[in-house]
């Protein structure tokens, strides 16, 4: 019978021909902790007597959230990784001298590959699905219960298709694509479903589809996953060596698809998710009509902290300076991606600009530290997530946008259309 990926992916997976809705227990390639939530899998992990993990190759635990350490708590939370890794020697495990946003660094170091099974005890996990491999957020016992067992549960979940057509505008990207499919969908829209995107995909960067998958749990989905094409073959080539063999699955034509969701890039421009939803979306046109003033921007996080963000930011801002009220924060999401910003000059464009550069963190994007906002503040961000106290104070707002609104509005410190620049 006709299959999407996500069912290829598990049926491969569980050695049965499995369909949306099936309860399956497979292999799973890749587990992914963090300094956040891994303390909670330890404990699970050491309290159920567990010796060795599963698949110690197949465990990659990364130290980003609050890495250097913000405070003596969190100093002593990471100590608990860095301890387990020590002990159990890790061959995946990144720390300061190797460090760099989990979703980002994976891909990275070729961690992860087309067709894998890939899990995180982080919700923003989906990205992986970009290299065309299932990859989904889970619970940080759950994550124990794999680093016992090598394997896990999933309900196999229905699939959206999107298919996206037409040819995307200047300044527009997958940003802006993701975007508006929860503008469309809602926060809920694709509960436990998959994303499957469809149509020309040719014209999106690998770091376009990152952002697409990245975003998908902001719809609710369970993940997002892009088909394999010459562009993830190009990057994978180009990357570290590959963790494992990669698989291509391409979803059926006569395929069951819970619906099919049709976007037409030729009538989409740069979209800002207000306060207080990703699901709040509207037009840098209407932005622009709003005038909103805008005290921090911030470039960075698992969603836009790649290189393609800083070189649309550096372009926005080259022999420019960002205005008196605004300040400006930008995180790169590697320290490979770091050092390539530095070795194209990017890095002393956004200094003359009057930016400051942070080394990899999540710490700004989850209200860690690194760019909390206080009372009031408005911030124009990358990121992903756009709560109600999300960066910092439960009265400060945050609006979502790509890099380069976010960058070009920092030199007016008003929401602003990079499109005015010309």
């Amino acid at each position: 019978m006709a299959q999407t990926i996500v069912e290829k992916i598990f049926s491969d997976h569980s050695g049965k021909e499995v369909f949306a809705g099936e309860i399956v227990k497979c292999k799973v390639d890749m587990t992914i902790g963090n300094d956040i939530t891994t303390p909670i899998s330890i404990r699970a992990f050491e309290e159920n007597g567990a010796i060795s993990l599963a698949n110690p190759d197949g465990f990659a635990l990364v130290m980003d959230h609050f890495i250097p350490a913000k405070d003596i708590a969190s100093a002593n939370q990471a100590r608990i990784s860095r301890d387990f890794a020590d002990k159990h020697n890790l061959k995946h495990y990144f720390d300061e001298k190797d460090m760099g946003i989990e979703h980002a660094l994976l891909p990275e170091k070729g961690l992860v590959s087309p067709g894998d099974v890939v899990i995180g005890a982080d919700s923003h996990t989906c990205t992986h699905g970009a290299l065309g491999a299932f990859a989904t957020g889970i619970g940080s016992t759950d994550l124990a219960f794999t680093m016992i067992t090598g394997t896990n549960w999933f309900k196999v979940p229905l699939t959206i298709k999107v298919n996206i057509t037409g040819k995307m505008g200047e300044y527009v990207s997958g940003k802006d694509i993701i975007l508006e499919i929860i503008r469309i969908l809602g926060v809920d829209g694709a509960l436990y479903q998959a994303l499957e995107f469809s149509g020309d995909l040719a014209q999106l960067t690998m770091d376009d589809r990152f952002a697409l998958c990245n975003m998908a749990i902001e719809a609710g989905a369970k993940c997002g996953i892009v088909p394999v094409d010459d562009i993830t073959k190009e990057f994978i080539k180009n990357n570290e060596a590959l963790a494992r063999k990669p698989k291509y699955f391409y979803g059926d034509d006569e395929a069951k698809y819970e619906r099919v969701l049709e976007i037409d890039l030729n009538k989409l421009e740069p979209v800002i998710a207000y306060p207080f939803l990703p699901d709040n979306g509207h037009s840098i046109t209407q932005a622009v009509k709003d005038n909103i003033k805008v005290d921090q921007v911030f470039i960075g996080s698992c969603t836009n902290g790649r290189i393609s963000d800083l070189r649309i930011a550096a372009k926005m801002l080259k022999n420019k300076k960002i205005a008196k009220h605004t300040r400006m924060i930008i995180t790169p999401a590697t320290q490979k991606i770091w050092q390539q910003a530095t070795k194209e000059g990017l890095s002393d464009i956004f200094i003359e600009a009057g930016a400051v550069i942070s080394n990899p963190t999540c710490g700004a994007c989850l209200g860690g530290y690194m760019g909390i906002l206080g009372t009031d503040e408005v911030c124009i961000s990358t990121t992903n997530r756009n709560f109600v106290g999300r960066m910092g104070d439960r009265t400060s707002k945050i609006y979502l946008s790509n890099s380069a609104v976010a960058a070009y509005s920092a030199i007016s410190g008003y929401i602003s259309n990079p499109k005015d620049r010309n």
